[in-house]
């Protein structure tokens, strides 16, 4: 004789409960919430990269000519990759972060991340190339006050946002953190096992 157990009722997993924001909204926000998080990382790149020291001088024959001291050129490869640096960390906390809005997983939102990205390194670059303009001014290569009773001129110019200024190496800058979040955010993606992603609304498996 032989006992069966009793089958035990299956217990419903209750489904998660709707988002309040739709996924347009949801969408918008990551823009706008990078937009402001890239004018935050360009403050703090303007206060952290490292001007290059510099010298005018007038030559004897009446001509003049501009060097930087010792190593200061290599400030302004520094600071170029510091903003790079800066918009990298960015991007890997903002992909995590979005990924956490877990409601609206999906390809709408990588989509905003990487666009949002984009207007982040944007408004990074815009934000501190005007601080550092405001707070060291031009290149003053042509307004130096050298005269032939004082040939020589010292300065500390602005820390540049890019590491040239043709459209390749802009449009690199911009678009070399979004390509990183976006990556993240596709990683976490395929780790997870479900094919709604955990997302709204829930699809069985």
């Amino acid at each position: 004789m032989t006992l069966e157990s009793p089958e035990v009722p299956a217990v419903p997993i209750p489904s998660p409960p709707a988002p309040r924001f739709s996924r347009p909204g949801a969408a918008a926000a990551v823009v706008v919430g990078l937009a402001l998080a890239g004018a935050l990382v360009g403050v703090l790149w303007s206060w952290m990269a490292p001007p290059a020291h510099g010298v005018v001088a007038l030559t004897k024959s009446g001509q003049r000519v501009q060097t930087y001291l010792g190593s200061e050129s290599d400030h302004l490869f520094v600071a170029a990759a510091m903003l790079i640096g800066l918009l990298t960390a960015l991007a890997i906390v903002a992909a995590v972060l979005v990924w956490q809005w877990r409601a609206h997983r999906g390809p709408v939102l990588a989509t905003a991340l990487w666009v949002g990205l984009v207007g982040a390194a944007g408004t990074a670059a815009g934000v501190g190339a005007a601080l550092v303009r405001w707070h060291y001014g031009a290149n003053p290569f042509n307004t130096a006050p050298v005269t032939p009773a004082n040939r020589v001129f010292y300065y500390a110019e602005a820390p540049p946002v890019f590491f040239a200024h043709g459209p390749l190496q802009i449009a690199t800058t911009l678009l070399f953190p979004a390509a990183i979040g976006a990556l993240a955010y596709a990683l976490m993606a395929v780790a997870t096992p479900r094919d709604d992603l955990g997302g709204w609304p829930p699809v069985d498996g």
